[in-house]
């Protein structure tokens, strides 16, 4: 029988913050980055914190590489129309936490904001989007500013973009394809909680072994199913809310037709058929 796997929402707050489960998270980030990655530990600061507060759609989580750089995640399971204006936030708030009074701006640490998010946000056609920030020329795009030779040798990096926050954004319900690469592979799991035998992404063959529910301890998978119910409460009354306000918008729509083809002398009887409107609901406007 194949085994359930915990929500990786509910993995990242605490499962995954365990040292020994930084392999997955690990994963994840050298598949997106393009490189190895090695998580030195889990940083607190306000945003990221350990208890659900019942605020199960919101999850953050700030680690440290073992070269200092900083790496943010958030889930978001619920629509917000703001939620550019909070990654660009979190990603402040990171930066300026970990830099001391006094110290130089150089000593600014590099962020990179992992945004896994489950639903339609923006306008695209991909399922995952990488932020950068270059400088083009204004009257020459195509020329893109670098690094003085003296920065370069100071910084060890080559671009301004090397400096600033990089932000990936992985929009999950977009992903509706056969995983074919390591990326696809891990965007299927954060959709549908499966992880097949083939898959060979870094991290994941580790998350299918130790995010099962099965071997969750009592008291944690009662808090974990108790915690899932109230996800699916949450979502049944915003789409119930979603779908009264639909209605409610169709109906004023009717009565406004209605108005308009009473004032332009239409017979009643034939608004009614139109409209599915009783003559008495007619006659009442």
């Amino acid at each position: 029988m194949k085994d359930e796997l915990v929500r990786f929402d509910w993995a990242i707050k605490r499962i995954l913050r365990d040292k020994a489960n930084f392999v997955v998270l690990e994963g994840l980030l050298t598949v997106l980055l393009g490189r190895k990655i090695h998580i030195k530990n889990i940083l607190e600061s306000e945003g990221n914190q350990q208890t659900a507060n019942d605020k199960f759609n919101r999850v953050d989580l700030l680690a440290e590489d073992d070269s200092g750089e900083l790496m943010l995640f958030e889930v978001q399971n619920d629509r917000e129309l703001d939620y550019f204006h909070r990654m660009a936030y979190g990603v402040s708030k990171a930066i300026t936490e970990y830099i001391s009074l006094g110290e130089r701006y150089d000593k600014i640490r590099k962020v990179y904001s992992i945004n896994i998010v489950y639903f339609d946000l923006g306008q695209g056609n991909d399922y995952v989007y990488v932020g950068r920030t270059d400088f083009h020329g204004l009257h020459n795009h195509d020329d893109i500013l670098k690094l003085s030779a003296g920065q370069r040798k100071a910084f060890h990096c080559d671009n301004p973009s090397d400096i600033f926050p990089e932000y990936y954004l992985l929009r999950v319900d977009e992903f509706d394809k056969v995983a074919t690469t390591h990326l696809d592979e891990w965007m299927s799991f954060l959709k549908t909680g499966e992880i097949p035998q083939t898959a060979t992404a870094p991290g994941l063959a580790e998350a299918r072994e130790r995010l099962r529910i099965s071997q969750l301890p009592e008291e944690e998978r009662r808090q974990y199913l108790h915690d899932l119910e109230n996800l699916r409460y949450q979502r049944s009354v915003i789409e119930t809310g979603r779908a009264e306000g639909r209605a409610e918008g169709r109906a004023e729509e009717k009565i406004s037709n209605a108005k308009k083809l009473i004032a332009n002398g239409v017979p009643l009887d034939i608004i009614s058929k139109s409209l599915d409107l009783t003559l008495d609901e007619l006659k009442n406007l």
